[in-house]
Parts: C-alpha cells; structure tokens; sequence
C-alpha cells in the first residue's frame, strides 16, 4: 500500500494545533461547565482550518482525505476530548456536504467559508413528498457541535406522493429552520454541546437531500467524473472511522498525564518517584503499545477508504464490513489503554481537579456511541467473512 500523503497545508495545520493544545486543554474544564466548547477555542480552531480539513477547495477548504481528518481530530482531542469531538463531526458534515449538489455547497459556504454544519443520522425525521422536495418534521438528539453551526444533516425517512417508504436519507437544513432544545446532560463529552434540534413541517428542497440507498453503493448525487476523489470515498467506512480520532487523541493525553505525574511517590511504600518502578514502567509500556495499536488499526482503516477512491473503486462488502470492525476495535482498544493509565496513575486521577478522570469519562462516552460499537461491527465482519446474508443487528450496514 502506498505511504499516506495529506493534503497541502495540513502537516502546518497540526503543528498549529499542538502550539494550541495548551489552551484547549486549559479551557476543557470550563467547557464542560458551560456544556459547551469555550467559543476561544472554537475561534482559535478556525482561524487556522481545523474546521474546513473535508471542505473543498473551491470553497476555502483542505479536501482532506479521511486519514487527514482522523489526524485533525486526533491532534485537538490530545488538548480537550469535548473540542475533538465537534470538530470530527464538524469535518464530517462537511463531507457529506460536498457530496451533494453544487446549489446545495454554495447554499452553505456561498457567502461563508466558515460555515459549520453538524450531523445526526438517525433517521427519527418523518417527511411528506411535495413538489420539489419534502416536509419534514422530527427531532433529533445527540447533534455534536450544535452551539457553533448554522445547519445540520439530519437523517428522516422519506416517502413517495402515496405516502409509501422510499428511502432513508440525510436531508440539510439550517438553523434558522429548526427550533432547539437544550438537552445534553451528561457524564462525558458534556462540552460537545450535543442537543437537540426540531423541525415542524418544514420545507427541504431535492436539492439538499442526500438519499441512503444510492449512498451506500457510492453514488452521490453531487458527484461526477471531475469531482475530486475524495469526495467518491465509501459512505459509511468514511462516516464510521471518523469518529475515531478524537478518541485516539484523548488517549494519548491521558498517557501525557500519567507520565507527567510520575515524579510523585507511590502511596502506602518505600517508592519516592513513580517512575522509579519497574511495575509503572511496564504499565506505561504497555498502555503506550496499546494505543499505538488503535493508531495502526486506524490508519488501516483509513488506507481501506482514501486507496480505493483514488483509484476510482468502491471497496467491496467485505472490505466495508472490516472497515467497521476496524473503528469498533481501535475505540476498545483506547478504552483498554486509559483503564490500564488510571491504575497506574492511581487514585489521585478521580479528583475533580485532575483533568485524567475528564479524559475518561469523554471518552467512555464516545466509545459508546451506536455506530462504533464494536460487538456489532464484530457481527457485521464475522458474517461477511464466513459469507452469510442475513446481515446483521444494525442498519444502515455498510
């Protein structure tokens, strides 16, 4: 497989967020207080891209490939898991953006490159066929980011002019449309900003409506023959692995703060310096190999997406389906590595002081997020692999 290479100004960009990885980190605390990340931030993020690494160029962006993307996450979720987080989904909104309609790209960043959109796929819209589109209404939970964007992706069920089921779809709407509801009280990623968004009966033109079962097969309706290679990648690998990164990055800041603290003795023994034991040694060893391994396996998924749609070919099912198994992995992979950092650490990391147990509780919370659990992404390959077709728990598969 060929060396991953990013795109033009992406390398300065991540050199741009570690020098910005202080503030993130020290702003975490008060984002989780507000419930929101601290718009300085957010701003801080933009300036330099962090928002804009799938837009195309065309419009001021990066046209990241999915690695670039996992990459950006990574880099802000080692300063503040909540930050990382928003801006993954963010930059995969922006994806599925460029994937529809030129009306639709220029309804968003015609007048702003900065513009944000946020993402909920569950399909909880119901929708009514009119001409030149569909009423819509609905709610939708769980919109990471919805404090800083101006529209959202939010997924409904679309149905034919007798009222029949015809599809699932991602359909874009703005702010001004939606009412907003302040919902997301949580234990972890409180910063996200998660809430919830509303529609009653409101108008969505064909235009900005992206349709589930064409998607799946990688035809997307703003795509041609000249449209850039990223944006022909596969639908869910690329939705999927993106909400890795952000973890990746929360577990190698929880490494960052085990071994920061490890001048410190060791309570109840005759041990000055953590670091003086051979036991947290091995510890740290280990939880570092760990990670290193969710990074791996993350990369490979990563290869699985940006390699076929360069060469103009969509991965088969197999491929999709260990796509997912990938994701599922790496986030119990990371799960598994801050678990080992917290024993080692100790019980000092629980204080509500120490920002290690906010870090653990962000990222207990994403690797839980439905689309990434890994017993039904283990489902979805073991079938594929043994060569069932009776799919498996969860829809939309690959």
């Amino acid at each position: 497989m060929t060396e991953h290479t990013m795109a033009p100004d992406i390398p300065t960009m991540l050199e741009k967020i570690e020098e910005l990885r202080p503030m993130l980190d020290a702003n975490g605390a008060q984002g989780e207080q507000n419930r929101r990340v601290l718009q300085e931030s957010v701003d801080a993020l933009e300036a330099i891209g962090a928002f804009r690494v799938t837009q195309p160029k065309k419009y001021g962006g990066y046209q990241g490939l999915s690695q670039d993307h996992v990459d950006v996450a990574r880099a802000v979720g080692r300063g503040d898991g909540g930050t990382g987080w928003i801006t993954a989904l963010i930059n995969m909104a922006g994806w599925l953006t460029a994937l529809l309609p030129e009306q639709a790209q220029e309804d968003v960043w015609g007048e702003d490159r900065n513009t944000k959109v946020t993402v909920v796929l569950a399909t909880n819209g119901k929708t009514r066929r009119v001409p030149g589109g569909y009423m819509v209404s609905g709610e939708w939970g769980y919109a990471s980011g919805s404090w800083h964007a101006e529209w959202s992706f939010l997924g409904a069920e679309l149905v034919d002019e007798d009222g029949n089921f015809d599809d699932a779809a991602q359909l874009l709407i703005p702010k001004s449309d939606l009412q907003y509801r302040d919902t997301w009280y949580v234990a972890g990623m409180r910063s996200s900003g998660s809430n919830t968004w509303v529609a009653d009966d409101i108008f969505v033109p064909d235009h900005r409506v992206l349709r589930g079962s064409p998607a799946l097969l990688g035809e997307y309706p703003g795509t041609n023959e000249d449209t850039p290679a990223v944006y022909k990648a596969g639908w869910i690998p690329w939705l999927n692995v993106i909400l890795a990164g952000a973890q990746l990055g929360i577990g190698r800041a929880v490494l960052d703060k085990v071994i920061a603290g490890s001048n410190k003795p060791i309570a109840y023994t005759s041990i000055a310096h953590k670091s003086d034991s051979v036991a947290f040694q091995l510890d740290i060893a280990k939880a570092a190999l760990t990670l290193d391994s969710a990074d791996l396996m993350v990369a490979r998924a990563c290869r699985e997406i940006d390699e076929p749609a360069a060469a103009g070919v969509y991965p088969d099912y197999l491929t999709r389906a260990r796509n997912r198994a990938y994701v599922g992995w790496a986030a119990e992979t990371v799960s598994k590595a801050i678990e080992m950092l917290l024993t080692a650490h100790g019980s000092g990391g629980f204080a509500e002081v120490n920002s290690i147990q906010r870090f653990w509780r962000d990222q207990a919370v994403a690797a839980r997020h439905a689309f990434i659990l890994p017993a039904l992404g283990y489902e979805l390959y073991g079938k594929a692999l043994l060569g069932r077709e009776d799919g498996a728990s969860v829809t939309p598969l690959v």
